[in-house]
């Protein structure tokens, strides 16, 4: 019998009948996709007035859902003999130069190749354990598609200490960028809360509903004519933050198939996005440590082309 950890009682209202129960299950329940919400129907975890209901239910005025989220079965992740571009290490943590492409930790679909794979075959037992067997040592995330520096934890002290610098916003976050237009500005602050987006659950919006507060700063490098080089500073560290924030201002991150133009630029590969600097206090011996990584030539090809 499966562990239920989260429980959720929903009465349909006005605004809600006639809609098909999957997509608002995902609504509701803040899930990940439609497909998640179906696989939770699928499994007889939820019901509409005490009664299973197929996932193209549609949900009548005053319907009471109710629904059961299962623990998660955590996976066997294998380690993987994968070659790393390590910055930095020490005993207690280490920052590793991400290349495009490779996935972070492993989920649906990429279970292999990622770069947790090849932390636990350069770590072995030493990664910090707090965010259990999928994400070992990952203190925060980039995306797929975006290159560049990532701080790798080993043991939880470490990782605590971290996460409570990011916490604070003392832990330095810099990234470079190619958007699309024209920049008003020579640099800005950027301060509009993120949250899911209502209807497409794999992406973010700027919202004020069930949203967490975010902000960016921005910098012109350089202006093209129908590009601009940006240098971005994290002040929070929300999913997608600067490509939801600069799409949200109208210079969406070149490539960007997600938040960018529906005729996206394909031979970037994904968005034009490099996290070049991290700056931290050490863990252990307090030192502040900054590291720089160059930009990778996909970015500096771009930037030949468009000049």
């Amino acid at each position: 019998m499966k562990t239920v950890i989260d429980s959720f009682i929903i009465t349909v209202d006005a605004e809600f009948s006639g809609e098909r129960i999957d997509k608002l299950v995902a609504l509701k329940c803040e899930l990940n996709s439609r497909s998640a919400a179906q696989k939770l129907l699928d499994d007889g975890a939820v019901k509409v007035n005490g009664i299973i209901v197929t996932k193209n239910y549609k949900v009548k005025l005053n319907d009471k859902i109710t629904v059961q989220i299962p623990e998660a079965k955590e996976l066997e992740v294998a380690a993987e003999n994968i070659p790393l571009d390590i910055r930095y290490e020490d005993s207690d943590l280490l920052v590793v130069n991400k290349p495009k492409d490779m996935v972070v930790h492993p989920a649906a679909g990429n279970y292999t190749g990622t770069l947790v794979n090849a932390l636990l075959y350069h770590c072995k037992d030493s990664l910090s354990g707090i965010n259990g067997v999928i994400r070992p040592g990952i203190v925060h995330r980039i995306d797929k598609d975006t290159s560049g520096l990532l701080i790798v934890a080993k043991n939880d002290f470490a990782h605590i200490n971290l996460a409570e610098q990011i916490k604070a916003h003392s832990f330095k976050r810099e990234y470079q960028s190619v958007v699309y237009g024209k920049m008003k500005n020579l640099q800005g602050k950027i301060d509009a809360p993120i949250g899911r987006h209502p209807v497409d659950r794999k992406k973010m919006t700027v919202t004020a509903k069930n949203s967490k507060n975010a902000v960016t700063h921005y910098e012109l490098i350089e202006q093209y004519d129908s590009f601009a080089h940006l240098r971005l500073r994290l002040e929070t560290g929300r999913t997608h933050q600067i490509r939801v924030h600069m799409s949200y201002i109208g210079h969406p991150v070149a490539g960007d198939p997600v938040y960018g133009p529906r005729k996206v630029i394909t031979e970037l590969g994904g968005q034009c996005l490099h996290a070049g600097l991290i700056g931290f206090r050490h863990p252990r011996s307090g030192k502040h440590i900054e590291l720089e990584s160059e930009l990778p030539a996909y970015f500096t090809d771009f930037l030949r082309r468009i000049r």
